[in-house]
């Protein structure tokens, strides 16, 4: 799909879910147009471009996070989240950096063998079903042998009578499987199961080795074959995981997950102004930031990173940093570091009109989602327009008081506008209730009262 997107398209997609931050959009677009240009050269010449990586700069709650991951699904990229504050330099408590492009392999590989399991999901489906029949069959069998033999006439051919006879009933069988009437019927399969004598749980620091333990000692301790009884409903899911593992290539599979990485792989480093030293240096606790940053720096600049499936390159992967940076500047990093994000966009604050849009305007706006909810109850809710523009004025009154935490101010006070009738909604089932403006000051004025209450629940 990807190659297919226009700038345009993409901003107008990122439009759907995202309001304003037009800036930003335009950025992340036309790092997927290049991608995609880049892609059509030849490879001499491909090899030589490099991703035009992006810092975001601007408060909490405005969309940066929302921006990365909705370009990952809309072009079906690995698409890997992490906190710049979970990384400290080798030596210092903290996971290594390396294991984000571990991480976002083996992200990958979960992508494409789900892809490979959707193409091959009908033909594995008719396996399960034969399977479960030749369960089914050789049950029944043992007990109308016996009656077949007193029953049958003696005459020299009988054969094609039996096959036939077992023919319909088989198909029989399959009628009912179908019509999942079998579902609680107790049938005998075989299963397989590790042999490990030992579980494996890998250590922290033992994922640098780029190691597996199972692969190492697989050849030792093959699966086990043994014969379960359960009921056919859990037989066919786990029928269903075994011809699975034999009907895809996973070599195949890991190959392609690598491919991706390398050529379509976006990393979304979130808190990066974390990491920066506090102007004029200092030790103490934040000893490790500047060790971080050097850690980052060979991977996101291009390394070739050992997994357990194999070496993984960086050269290609999209590099998405993002920070408030309301202590310090993206000047303040290493410049090493800041050379390899060239372009940085600043995002705006969120106004009173832009959190009455985020109300209204997204495909997976706040509104829906509390009408979906609430309609599993069959409770039917409608807020007037009144009411969303007072929701909108109190989040960016409490944003302007308190700390700016963008939309995400919009989730308390909804939440805390709709408790009543979420708590009571299963004896409110068939009503049609509506929200206006009186209700939604009513819910909230003891707490808006106190700036001291007000403080601790929105």
């Amino acid at each position: 799909m990807e190659e297919s997107l226009t700038p345009e398209e993409i901003v107008r997609e990122l439009d759907k879910y995202i309001v304003g931050q037009s800036e930003a959009k335009k950025c992340v677009a036309i790092a997927l147009r290049n991608r995609m240009r880049r892609r059509m050269l030849p490879p001499e010449i491909a090899e030589e471009i490099t991703p035009k990586n992006i810092i975001m700069i601007g408060p909490t709650g405005v969309g940066k996070t929302e921006i990365a991951r909705r370009i990952a699904k809309l072009t079906n990229a690995p698409f890997l989240k992490v906190e710049a504050t979970k990384f400290t330099e080798v030596g210092y408590v903290g996971r290594d950096v390396e294991s984000i492009i571990r991480d976002l392999t083996e992200l990958a590989i979960r992508m494409v063998k789900n892809e490979r399991i959707k193409t091959q999901e009908e033909r594995v489906r008719e396996i399960v079903e034969e399977r479960i029949l030749d369960a089914l069959m050789a049950q029944d069998s043992g007990r109308d042998e016996e009656a077949d033999l007193e029953s049958s006439p003696r005459v020299d051919v009988v054969w094609p009578t039996v096959s036939a006879s077992l023919t319909r009933t088989r198909e029989k069988l399959r009628e009912k499987l179908r019509r999942r009437e079998l579902e609680e019927r107790i049938i005998e399969i075989e299963v397989e199961e590790s042999s490990f004598p030992v579980e494996f749980v890998a250590a922290s620091g033992m994922e640098s080795l780029g190691i597996d333990l199972r692969d190492v000692f697989g050849s030792l301790f093959p699966p086990r074959r043994k014969r379960k009884r359960m009921k056919i409903k859990d037989a066919r899911e786990v029928l269903f995981n075994q011809e699975v593992q034999r009907a895809i290539d996973m070599d195949d599979v890991v190959q392609e997950a690598i491919r991706r990485v390398e050529e379509t792989g976006i990393v979304f480093i979130d808190e990066i102004d974390k990491i920066v030293s506090p102007p004029g240096g200092g030790y103490g606790p934040d000893v490790s930031r500047g060790g971080v940053q050097r850690d980052l720096l060979p991977i996101v600049e291009g390394s070739t990173v050992l997994t357990k499936h194999g070496p993984v390159r960086t050269n290609h992967i999209l590099f998405i940093a993002a920070g408030a940076f309301s202590q310090s500047k993206p000047s303040d990093l290493l410049p090493e570091l800041q050379g390899r994000f060239p372009i940085r966009v600043e995002l705006s604050p969120l106004s009173e009109e832009d959190l009455y849009r985020i109300l209204v305007e997204p495909y997976n706006s706040l509104v829906k989602q509390y009408k979906a909810l609430l309609s599993t109850e069959g409770v039917s809710i409608d807020f007037t327009e009144d009411a969303l523009r007072e929701i909108a004025h109190i989040a960016y009154s409490l944003n302007e008081k308190m700390e700016n935490i963008g939309a995400r101010r919009l989730y308390t006070v909804v939440e805390k506008v709709l408790q009543d009738i979420s708590f009571n909604a299963p004896r409110l089932k068939g009503q049609h209730i509506v929200i206006d403006r009186e209700y939604v000051r009513k819910q909230l004025q003891d707490i808006l009262k106190d700036e001291d209450v007000t403080r601790y629940i929105l």
